[in-house]
């Protein structure tokens, strides 16, 4: 996830996306990192069918460096489009 200006970038799981992208929206917890950058686009996220698998590739994308994240980002969302109608 990504702040209007994509100058920050958030990595994350969840076993329920669309709710998770809802409460960074709205900034459900108000004193977070995402609140507080105003981190409210989703513009990348990969699906698994286990949480274990999950946890492991968030750790390896929060692990690359940024210019690896905007590639990965811009492989299939080159233009940083809100990707979370795609969730409905």
């Amino acid at each position: 996830m990504t702040n209007r200006s994509n100058r920050v970038l958030y990595v994350g799981s969840t076993a329920t996306l669309y709710d998770r992208v809802y409460e960074h929206k709205t900034k459900f917890y108000p004193n977070s990192f995402t609140a507080k950058y105003n981190i409210n686009k989703l513009v990348y996220y990969e699906y698994f069918h286990f949480i274990e698998e999950a946890i492991t590739r968030e750790r390896q994308i929060k692990n690359m460096s940024r210019q690896k994240k905007i590639n990965l980002i811009e492989q299939g969302n080159s233009d940083w489009n809100d990707l979370t109608e795609s969730l409905e």
